[in-house]
């Protein structure tokens, strides 16, 4: 596939990461406390699975890592916003089955093509290393939120998914400036801005 197409696909992803953000954070400036809109659970889904797809054509394992272990807790959190009924159940069954069509493209020949994924030469051990590291710290920080929001029976972002955040940033960030992947550079830069303003503003109303 042409690199301007898969680009394409990354920076879409990016584009949708970064609206979530926006609108969550202009929802927030105006409430002037950390709302979080069904919308941002919505894009979240739409843009994780563009972003699955990017790291799999970019052969990118840490890419793909970090989007397939996100993936379901953006949809429980719509669940626990009591959105998720209001899709039509047909898009309830992709949505659920795309990780399964993922796989099973994902397969080659009937077995996964871990040479391409942990031996690609643009990708040294140690690069690739730091790549899985910044994305499983940036990764808890939804596991931190969906651990919080089943405790609260509530769809929040806490204190702690904002902190994550900002210290996964910035090892994504040095792992795209390394990696020379302009798509994880501007999405993480603009994304830094907003996790340091929600956190300053949930700082505040404490």
């Amino acid at each position: 596939m042409k690199d301007w197409l898969i680009y394409s696909i990354g920076f879409i992803a990016q584009i949708l990461f970064s609206a979530r953000l926006i609108i969550q954070w202009i929802t927030s400036e105006r409430q002037r406390k950390v709302i979080t809109p069904s919308i941002f659970w919505t894009l979240s889904l739409i843009a994780s699975f563009l972003l699955f797809v990017y790291g799999y054509l970019r052969l990118d394992f840490a890419i793909m890592l970090g989007q397939s272990l996100t993936y379901f807790i953006y949809i429980r959190n719509l669940q626990l916003q009591g959105q998720w009924k209001k899709y039509p159940v047909f898009m309830r069954y992709f949505l659920f089955l795309v990780p399964v069509l993922i796989v099973i493209f994902y397969y080659n020949n009937n077995k996964i093509d871990i040479e391409l994924l942990f031996k690609n030469e643009s990708i040294p051990v140690w690069l690739l290393i730091l790549g899985i590291v910044a994305q499983i710290i940036f990764t808890l920080r939804f596991v931190y939120q969906w651990i919080h929001a089943e405790r609260h029976k509530e769809s929040t972002l806490p204190m702690g998914f904002w902190v994550l955040s900002l210290t996964g940033a910035a090892l994504i960030l040095t792992y795209a400036i390394i990696r020379e992947d302009p798509v994880l550079f501007v999405g993480h830069l603009f994304g830094m801005i907003i996790y340091a303003r929600n956190a300053y503003l949930m700082r505040r109303n404490k």
